[in-house]
């Protein structure tokens, strides 16, 4: 497949799967009471949750090889069965706990548990076929998914449990997983299928975790804590300007999940890197044009989005419109350095995610929200700044056309 062609089989498969997922919360609040859909989002807030662990486990380590050859046919294949493995093992888990627990929200955490190893599987294959440099397979299943799904929902009525609507949400993705299981069997018939490697230590997916749980609990959690100590306004404001940059979102996810295999095909480092700056830019002239877009709405439309919480959301889009920019920048710059060098994005993860929470505790001091908004954004100018700093020091450091083999990283001791 061409290179542009891959990257829009790309970039619209991550879109088809984000608008799944924003389709799926709409349909859920229509059919639901306010109380049930509460309760409904609780137990899809988890879900998420473990999505995003199992993409940094499994997946994100997966893109990083390079090549067509039987040992990455392997780690396609071996990735995605121990992801259905262990899935199936802590879905059967939480049921067994939340089968003894009472309630609404138990019932559907147990169904959650019994469909988790259907809908994690069917995002593990995703990662599969791009790692296979396919991605307009990963494309025909999520919009098989996406057809499969709005038809089940479509077909419940007014006043669904939220157990059941869960139930029907997981099932609806068994057609889309066995269709990518059977796609997959033809492109990695043969190869071997080797899990002990995933649980060594030193796996890059241990690293991918915690850069996963410091880079968005840290966020969403000190958002929460200064919205409970100081301004509840914040939480809705800040959440409400983040809505509008939702596209940016699916983009951003794009370039790290899906981008290594596809930058992977310029032979040249150099170049890599060249190309992944590039990239940098046209992501980051995107959100400021998005912003601008966004700041011309008139006031009627963007009560339409979100509401009244729109004047407070339209004050911050000059500072949110600039850490977006910022984002865009260090995203690729993590790319970047995730193509040299894996294990260098821990530290900066840990040490810029805090950083952010502290510019931004800073910020609202100083100048309440809008504060809060632009130390945000300059917590995210500093993460972007560390990281091309130190892909410029690997850079210096590596000789001509050598570089750090990813297909080795994975399961090193």
């Amino acid at each position: 497949m061409r290179a542009r062609t891959a990257i829009l089989c790309s970039v619209a498969d991550q879109g088809v799967a984000a608008l799944t997922n924003i389709l799926v919360l709409v349909a859920a609040a229509r059919l639901s009471t306010v109380a049930d859909f509460a309760r409904f989002s609780a137990v899809y807030l988890v879900f998420t949750v473990l999505l995003g662990v199992s993409g940094a486990y499994t997946g994100q380590p997966l893109v990083l090889r390079r090549g067509a050859g039987e040992d990455v046919r392997g780690a396609c294949r071996s990735a995605v069965v121990f992801t259905v493995g262990a899935s199936a093992a802590l879905g059967a888990l939480l049921a067994a706990v939340c089968l003894l627990v009472p309630g609404d929200t138990a019932r559907a955490l147990m169904t959650l548990g019994l469909v988790l190893p259907i809908v994690l599987g069917q995002d593990a294959l995703r990662y599969a076929f791009s790692t296979l440099q396919r991605p307009h397979l990963a494309l025909s299943a999520d919009l098989l998914r996406l057809l499969c799904v709005l038809g089940a929902l479509a077909a419940q009525e007014h006043g669904a449990t939220p157990a059941r609507l869960i139930a029907v949400w997981g099932l609806s993705a068994l057609p889309a997983l066995l269709l990518s299981a059977v796609l997959l069997h033809r492109s990695t018939a043969g190869a071997p299928l080797l899990l002990r490697p995933m649980l060594r230590r030193g796996h890059l997916g241990q690293r991918f975790v915690v850069e996963f749980g410091v880079g968005n609990a840290t966020s969403q959690l000190s958002v929460l804590a200064l919205g409970a100590v100081g301004n509840p306004l914040l939480v809705g404001a800040l959440r409400g300007a983040t809505t509008l940059f939702g596209p940016l979102n699916v983009l951003f996810t794009s370039a790290t999940s899906f981008g290594p295999p596809l930058l992977g095909r310029i032979g040249d480092e150099r170049r890599r890197v060249r190309a992944t700056a590039g990239l940098a830019a046209t992501l980051a002239a995107t959100a400021a044009l998005w912003a601008t877009a966004l700041a011309l709405l008139p006031e009627r439309a963007g009560r339409g989005l979100l509401g009244d919480t729109w004047p407070t959301a339209a004050a911050l889009l000059p500072a949110t419109g600039s850490q977006y920019a910022a984002m865009a920048v260090g995203t690729c710059g993590l790319l970047a350095l995730r193509m040299l060098d894996p294990r260098t994005t821990l530290s900066i993860q840990v040490v810029f995610s805090l950083t952010a929470v502290a510019l931004m505790a800073g910020g609202y001091a100083l100048g309440g929200v809008p504060g809060a908004a632009w130390g945000l954004c300059l917590g995210s100018l500093c993460k972007a700044a560390a990281t091309w700093t130190r892909v410029a020091r690997l850079r210096r450091r590596t000789p001509a056309g050598e570089t750090v083999s990813a297909d080795v990283l994975p399961s090193a001791p």
